[in-house]
Parts: C-alpha cells; sequence; structure tokens
C-alpha cells in the first residue's frame, strides 16, 4: 500500500471552496506588493508575510484579506493570478476547480468589468492548455459591503456573463450581515440558470444554515460547519445531499474553530452529509488541498479508501457536466486501484 501522503499527492482531485484572492502564492503577493511598495501595508518580503498572515480573528483576516485584494490594479495582474492559481492547482492533481471570484471588489478598484472578465477567461483557456486544469467561476457578493455589491454583483453576472460562470455566492462576515436579505439577488441569479452557493454557518450558528437554504435557495454550503449543532439541520442535508465545503484549517486560523481536534468534520460526516474537502486561502491559511486531505484522514481516521470516497464527494457535488464528473470519477476509481 502507498503511505497517505504519497496517494494524496496522487490522487485526483476536485477543488470547490477556494478563492481567487486568496490563493495568491507568497512570491507573487510579494511581487504585486513591491509593485505598489509605500501605497500598500502589505510586505513584500515572501518571508515577512507569514507573520502578516496570522489573524486575531475573523475580521482581522477580512481586513488583511482586502488589503491583498488591493494589490491587484488592473487586467495583467487578474490574468497573471488567475494563471498561477491554476498552476498551483494542477501540481496537486485537481482536475476541475470552482474558483471563488468577487468582481465587485476588483471593478470597484477601477478595472472595468468587461475587461476583468476578459482576463479571467483568457487565464482559464490558458490554464486547461497549459496544465489540463478546468476552471470555473462562482461570482462571490462581499457581504461586507452591502447591497450595492450585491446589485453589482449580479449586473457583472448577468451582463457579462463569461462562460467559465457557473455559480452565485456570498462571502465574507456572517456577523451583521444577515442572508435574507440577499434573496431577491439570488432569486434573479437562479433565475439566470446560476446555481446558489452562499457561505454560511461558519461564524454564526445554524440558523444562518437554515437561512442560506430557505431564503437563497443553496446548493452547496460554504463551510457550514454550525450545522453540528442542530440535528434537524443535519438530518435536512444529509436527506437532500446537499454538499458542504469543509475547510479545516481554514476554521482555525480565522478561529471559527479552537483547534483541528475540535473541528467538527467528523460529525458532519458520521451524520452522513455530503462533506467536501477544500483549501478556502490557502497560502494565506499555510496550507494546500494536499495538507487538507491529510488533516481530513487524521481527523477521520481513514485510509486510502477514506480519501477517495472524499474525493468522490466532491466531484459528485460540483457543477460540472455528468460527462466530465464520470470522467474524474473513473480516474479516481483507477488511481485507487493502483496505488491504494
Amino acid at each position: 500500500m502507498t503511505d497517505l501522503p504519497t496517494f494524496i499527492a496522487g490522487l485526483p482531485k476536485v477543488e470547490l471552496h477556494v478563492h481567487h484572492v486568496g490563493s495568491a502564492s507568497p512570491r507573487i503577493v510579494a511581487e504585486l506588493a513591491a509593485r505598489h511598495e509605500g501605497r500598500t501595508p502589505v510586505p513584500a518580503d515572501p518571508d515577512a508575510l507569514a507573520n502578516y498572515f496570522e489573524f486575531r480573528d475573523f475580521a482581522h483576516f477580512i481586513e488583511v484579506y482586502l488589503s491583498v485584494v488591493d494589490l491587484i490594479r488592473d487586467p495583467e495582474d487578474v490574468w497573471i493570478l488567475t494563471h498561477e492559481v491554476a498552476r498551483e492547482l494542477a501540481r496537486q492533481q485537481v482536475r476541475y476547480a470552482e474558483l471563488t471570484i468577487t468582481p465587485y471588489s476588483h471593478v470597484r478598484r477601477g478595472i472595468p468589468a468587461p475587461a476583468f472578465c476578459e482576463a479571467i477567461e483568457d487565464a482559464r483557456k490558458r490554464a486547461l492548455a497549459d496544465f489540463g486544469i478546468e476552471l470555473r467561476w462562482c461570482f462571490d457578493i462581499p457581504g461586507e459591503a452591502g447591497l450595492p455589491a450585491a446589485e453589482e454583483t449580479l449586473r457583472i453576472a448577468l451582463d457579462e456573463r463569461p462562460d467559465g460562470l457557473v455559480s452565485f455566492g456570498l462571502g465574507g462576515p456572517e456577523i451583521g450581515v444577515p442572508r435574507p436579505q440577499f434573496r431577491p439577488y439570488f432569486d434573479q441569479a437562479r433565475a439566470a440558470g446560476l446555481r446558489s452557493v452562499p457561505h454560511a454557518g461558519e461564524t454564526t450558528g445554524p440558523q444562518t444554515v437554515w437561512d442560506a437554504l430557505n431564503e437563497l435557495g443553496a446548493e452547496r454550503i460554504g463551510h457550514g460547519i454550525s450545522a453540528a449543532q442542530d440535528p434537524q439541520l443535519l438530518a435536512y442535508l444529509a436527506e437532500r445531499q446537499i454538499g458542504m465545503e469543509i475547510c479545516p484549517t481554514s476554521n482555525v486560523r480565522t478561529r471559527a474553530v479552537a483547534t483541528l481536534d475540535e473541528h467538527p468534520l467528523p460529525q458532519l460526516v458520521a451524520a452522513g452529509l455530503l462533506v467536501t474537502i477544500n483549501s478556502d486561502d490557502p497560502p494565506m491559511f499555510g496550507t494546500t488541498l494536499n495538507d487538507e486531505y491529510a488533516v481530513a484522514a487524521r481527523l477521520l481516521g481513514v485510509g486510502t479508501e477514506g480519501l477517495a470516497g472524499l474525493a468522490r464527494n466532491a466531484v459528485t457535488a460540483s457543477f460540472l457536466d455528468p460527462a466530465g464528473q464520470q470522467r474524474i470519477l473513473d480516474e479516481i476509481d483507477a488511481y485507487l486501484a493502483t496505488a491504494g
């Protein structure tokens, strides 16, 4: 039997909860910071970024995250970032990824929406040619910016409608940002054929998850870890097999969970939920998708079969077309047969 780290490294994967700017490598962040030196608090030294990415709490994480967003000033920055994110994911044997993108944050900083969408689309096509990875987009509302951001995000999504766009999301802080106010925007996005994937239940209780389901028509839940506190919600999610985008290290680094050993991942799996493993903002949290699979193996006490099952869950919960899903599922099964 292959040892687990080697098995994980070669396992074909799907990534469903990873943020565009939050995936910028220390090298890219440092290069961008150097270009804007004197106009940004972000250090231009890759080694200093580790300290900069130490978060006191979720609010501090959002503050730091937005300072990195501010480094993306033109379409070339957007293209480079997108292509580099694809490169790093492909190194980890990710075959398909749904990247969470917040166009509002870039458009309000002066990048025209058509140019922004053209940059990510061109990078998406190049990534497939260069690395063999398929990228899709979730356009997400930055909740802290309120309803004007929701209006603009929806407008960009529907007016520009890049070919890779598959879903509509809601990120940022949950505390003080109730989900129901965004219902009209999700209704319009869903009517236009976009899938609903809001964050919920990361730093707030189970009611936020209920609101995401009942008010926003959520088909997957970003994080959703507080569902473990509500047996009725667990049963609902399990019965409907609503995908749960679980990011263990992220939850510890943002102080949503005190320690990895206290993470509710085992409870969610034991309740029969469709659990997927994801990396969220990997360089900011000092992790990778491969690392998150290793964390999941330890918390769940599983080996190669269990890890392959988690990889299959991500394929099943994705918005990839059935033929594409089957192709990756077959690849996972073939890999397990030879390496497991």
